[in-house]
């Protein structure tokens, strides 16, 4: 390189240029080099061996180099063609020059470790996807570890880049570390608590600006408008502000709406207490009128036949109705409530749809209607779950049956009357 810096700076001078110049052309003339062949060197490592393993992916029929290469690994792995070529290059192009080489040396040398920190991260996430693909996956998950490994990763990484930028060694930059940490996690606790939790919300997803979140520990219930080191800002529906510390959304409980607002519809689950003296079998006065009904015509019609039939079949003395099989005013008004929301244009079929009898309690027997709405904004919910139960409310007197509600005063007031007369 020294006999080539002679004779073209010799060259130069001939040419009449003074010595001066001559360094100067020299110096930009191997910086140029050096940008053209790392530029040569990046599109090889892009357009030509990138390609040439998205194809040979491609073809093969094993689907693990798959998830490798659509991680970016080989992608962020080309980033370091042209960094190595720097790297290498400008000592050899200014053996002499030591102060702005070894700068330049030093900056090349973080990227790299910056890139070889990305290549990591990416290779172990795309070995996570790879096992998550497999059966035993779901008995043994190994998150955790592989988000442990991650964090080892880039702490290794930031150390390596610490101590470049302070020329020291790493082991050294460790040991001083170390002597600081009693002290740091008392200064900075809830910073690096803040810190840590951080990483975990991003890495799992836990929560982001705009998610409505539930948190009664903290009376949260709003959306979040801001996430900082420390502090998670909730505004909540009555438009005060909850502050949260960033640590509490790991170390405690709380519910994400998100995946509601990201699925195909919002519950509805809410129950109507029918009065236990009013439910009885059905007359053949009553299913006639509920015949009637337009959604129980077909239901009504079927099960009356299905019934009679049986009770034939069986001999029953239909005299008593407790004997063989009837329909009661509960169940019909039950499959009356199927039948209509299955027909309502803002009920999503496609999610759970269950109309269900629970447990009999002191307040009667509950009916719970558990579907979800197609209709996720709240204000728009409120009222598609408000026009149903009206409707409903006012239905259940076709059906003979009674709603439980506490005694109130004017009941009170009707019955001491009564007892008065």
């Amino acid at each position: 390189m020294e006999k080539f810096e002679a004779i073209f700076k010799e060259w130069l001078l001939n040419t009449g240029i003074n010595s001066s110049l001559a360094d100067i052309f020299y110096i930009g003339t191997n910086i140029l080099a050096i940008i053209a062949i790392s530029i040569i060197a990046d599109w090889i490592a892009k357009r030509i061996i990138l390609q040439t393993i998205k194809q040979i992916v491609r073809k093969s029929k094993v689907t693990w180099d798959d998830v490798i290469f659509e991680r970016k690994v080989f992608n962020r792995l080309s980033h370091l063609a042209p960094a190595i070529v720097i790297y290498y290059l400008i000592e050899v192009a200014f053996p002499e020059a030591s102060g702005w080489v070894n700068f330049v040396q030093k900056l090349t040398y973080m990227y790299m470790v910056f890139i070889g920190i990305l290549v990591l991260d990416s290779f172990v996430t795309a070995l996570h996807e790879i096992y998550k693909r497999n059966p035993i996956s779901k008995d043994r998950p190994i998150k955790g570890y592989v988000q442990v490994v991650q964090i080892v990763i880039y702490f290794f990484g930031v150390i390596t880049i610490l101590a470049v930028l302070l020329g020291k060694s790493p082991g050294a930059l460790l040991a001083g570390l170390g002597a600081l940490a009693a002290v740091l996690m008392l200064v900075f606790r809830d910073s690096i608590l803040g810190l840590v939790a951080g990483i975990q919300l991003s890495l799992n997803k836990m929560v982001k600006i705009g998610d409505w979140i539930t948190m009664p520990s903290h009376n949260a219930d709003g959306n979040v408008t801001e996430i900082t080191l420390n502090t998670v800002k909730v505004q909540n529906f009555d438009k005060t502000i909850t502050t949260i510390p960033t640590y509490a959304l790991v170390s405690e409980s709380f519910s994400n709406w998100r995946g509601m607002l990201e699925s195909g519809g919002r519950r509805i689950k809410r129950s109507l207490y029918i009065d236990i003296r009013s439910i009885k079998f059905c007359s053949k006065e009553l299913l006639d009128n509920l015949q009637r009904v337009h959604r129980l015509t077909d239901y009504i019609e079927k099960r009356r036949k299905e019934v009679e039939e049986y009770n034939k079949s069986q001999g029953v003395d239909q005299s008593i109705m407790a004997n063989g099989r009837r329909m009661t005013n509960i169940g019909v008004f039950r499959k009356y409530i199927e039948e209509y929301l299955k027909h309502h244009p803002m009920i999503n079929k496609d999610m759970t749809f269950l109309i269900r009898q629970l447990q009999t309690t002191e307040k009667g027997v509950p009916i719970e209607i558990y579907v979800f709405s197609k209709e996720k904004e709240w204000v728009k919910f409120e009222s598609i779950q408000a026009d149903i139960f009206d409707h409903l409310l006012a239905a259940i007197n076709e059906f003979e049956l009674s709603l439980y509600q506490n005694p109130s005063g004017n009941d009170i007031s009707k019955a001491l009357e009564l007892r008065a007369k």
